[in-house]
């Protein structure tokens, strides 16, 4: 059979095919996007095994804040800890951000079960005092899946309350590993963080401004 030669694409048609690609991606998008009118109150979990859960969480609280979005951030396991978080929503935007830490630490921590359980009571009625106020647009339950996963709290309440009584248009988010499937039906949004590969197998431990 005779050899056939194959041209090399010059600079520009490449960029005439890219740019065609993209302009038909761009048009397929836009379809889809006229499409998402509606707006609503959402119901967010991060969880997962992997890094990250409360750090995205912590993300949004920041985007709340830039658009100047009252909002709030409840901590049920690590309010014992010095994080950084903590530090700069309490010192520069407590105006705009309620921080409230309600945790003692880790279960195995404290091993102290009852204390751990009237902890956790404690930060889910001030999480659904916040949650319940219409001028706070967005609610950070950080670490809450820990304290469902340990039966601290009933996790019948916590979904028939999300679910009946959180405001239409308020957005709470829920962290942590293990979040139990009746919270997952229930959530709007829901992603789940897979650990790859992660330091504290090798020997390090937590840093400061990776883990706090």
């Amino acid at each position: 059979m005779p050899e056939t030669s194959q041209t090399t694409p010059s600079p520009e048609d490449m960029a005439d095919r890219h740019a065609s690609k993209m302009a038909k991606k761009k048009a397929a998008r836009d379809k889809i996007m006229a499409t998402k009118e509606g707006e609503k109150g959402l119901i967010i979990v991060n969880t997962g095994a992997g890094k990250g859960k409360s750090s995205a969480g912590f993300g949004m609280i920041l985007r709340c804040i830039a658009h100047e979005m009252p909002c709030a951030v409840v901590q049920f396991i690590k309010g014992a800890w010095d994080t950084g978080e903590r530090r700069l929503i309490e010192e520069h935007f407590s105006n705009i951000c309620q921080f409230y830490a309600m945790g003692e630490g880790f279960t195995w921590e404290t091993q102290d079960r009852a204390r751990d359980v009237a902890m956790a009571k404690r930060g889910w009625e001030k999480a659904k005092e916040l949650i319940r106020n219409p001028e706070i647009r967005f609610v950070l339950l950080d670490e809450i899946n820990i304290a469902l996963r340990y039966d601290y709290l009933d996790i019948d309440e916590v979904v028939t309350f999300l679910r009946d009584e959180k405001p239409p248009m308020t957005h709470v988010a829920l962290t942590g590993r293990n979040a139990k499937d009746a919270l997952i039906e229930v959530a709007d949004l829901v992603t789940e963080m897979t650990l790859v590969k992660h330091p504290f197998r090798s020997g390090i431990k937590g840093q400061k401004g990776v883990e706090f």
